[in-house]
């Protein structure tokens, strides 16, 4: 039980230079029942945020190589983006309209209640699930879905709820290996760089927009 409890767990990825808050936040989530990612500059969490899919982020204003509004913005550019909790060891109201403005979600001053945070985690991890399954089952009417297997479908609707190789594997009764093969094929027929790219082509299409309109009402 306690493996598979781990293995859908929520994943929150954790921005913040002070490796003391990174471990507290990660104790924290992991007694609450998450799967955290610590990361301690704007670079590394970016590059994994590329190629993962978090179900939320805890982020911090200051790092050490770029701020934190900086990071929203590049967020979101890259896909749709998870719910994001920013937090600040100053809480000016400027800061706090700057980060709302640029996608965050939430706001949190620096130093905090650990069960204020865990609220705010548990309320946007329950929001984002219920907006990806509205997307999940618009699916079925996804455009480009003729394009498809339906081994293929069934893949698209385990990245689309931001399964691993290995948990849409187990989910669907095949081997991680076979679920990458059919993720190539799925981004190659729609025309996809990576697995962000293939949410934003989907989506796009379900909502009858293309990509670039998305792009552009997300930096606007």
């Amino acid at each position: 039980m306690a493996a598979q409890l781990q293995a859908d767990a929520a994943a929150v990825f954790i921005v913040d230079d002070d490796p003391s808050v990174r471990d507290a936040l990660s104790l924290l989530l992991r007694i609450e029942g998450f799967a955290p990612r610590a990361f301690g500059d704007a670079g590394s969490f970016l590059e994994a945020f590329r190629q993962g899919q978090p179900t939320c982020v805890i982020l911090d204003v200051n790092l050490p190589d770029e701020s934190g509004l900086q990071v929203l913005r590049e967020m979101a550019t890259e896909r749709t983006s998870p719910p994001v909790v920013v937090m600040s060891g100053h809480g000016d109201i400027a800061t706090v309209v700057a980060a709302m403005k640029f996608g965050a979600t939430d706001f949190l001053q620096k130093p905090f209640a650990a069960s204020a945070m865990a609220d705010r985690v548990r309320e946007a991890v329950a929001a984002y699930r219920r907006t990806r399954e509205e997307h999940i089952e618009g699916l079925a009417d996804f455009a480009g879905r003729h394009r498809l297997t339906g081994r293929e479908r069934d893949v698209l609707q385990q990245v689309a709820e931001g399964a691993s190789n290995k948990e849409a594997g187990r989910r669907l009764g095949i081997s991680p290996r076979t679920v990458e093969v059919h993720r190539a094929r799925i981004m190659d027929k729609l025309g996809a760089k990576n697995a962000a790219d293939l949410m934003r082509i989907v989506m796009s299409e379900e909502t009858g927009r293309r990509p670039t309109a998305l792009l552009s009402a997300a930096s606007a």
